[in-house]
């Protein structure tokens, strides 16, 4: 069984108890501490086993493993899962395909997802893998607003790879540049 003992599965002869209220009160014997317990018409839940004598608390388990899985889910609602999203690119890609693939990047780094950068040799491409990291540098320049550089361009195998990861909403702010006036007495001559 996982999880904490309760009630007739506690078998040690005396418990330290803690009351429904939180308020400690005393070292019991086990039977006395669950017939108070059931006189409050809740459970004896051992709370602390390693302790001497072991820490029992007088609460209603039901309720207690309700809100305990509430707060899980909670946490998991609000944990960030960051993906890994891949483009792809050719040393030969064009201007305007290089312009919609650097807005993907850009819309995957708003969403907070890490973008790894791929461009892959064909032939005798491999020749030249200064066209490659020249691409790879207009990607970074294009998205410095957005985020950093994780993984500098290296070659594994016949790839050149990039990994950038978004910067996060606090420094964002840090970073973007001042335009236009910020209040009524900037403009002011």
């Amino acid at each position: 069984m996982q999880g904490p003992r309760i009630n007739h599965r506690i078998r040690v002869p005396q418990v330290r108890v803690v009351g429904a209220d939180g308020v400690m009160l005393g070292n019991f014997d086990t039977h006395e501490a669950l017939r108070m317990a059931r006189e409050a018409n809740l459970d004896l839940v051992e709370v602390n086993p390693k302790a001497f004598p072991p820490v029992c608390k007088i609460m209603d388990f039901g309720k207690f493993k309700y809100e305990e899985k509430k707060r899980t889910n909670e946490a998991r609602k609000r944990q960030a899962v960051v993906e890994l999203k891949e483009i792809k690119l050719r040393p030969k890609t064009d201007v305007h395909d290089l312009d919609v693939k650097i807005s993907h990047a850009r819309r995957f780094l708003e969403e907070g997802n890490k973008v790894k950068i791929t461009c892959r040799f064909r032939g005798r491409e491999i020749t030249h893998p200064e066209a490659a990291e020249k691409q790879l540098h207009v990607v970074v320049d294009r998205t410095k607003d957005l985020a950093t550089v994780e993984l500098t361009p290296r070659m594994e195998g016949r790839n050149m790879t990039l990994v950038l990861a978004p910067i996060s909403k606090a420094a964002q702010g840090r970073v973007r540049p001042r335009s236009g006036p910020q209040s009524a007495h900037d403009d002011a001559p």
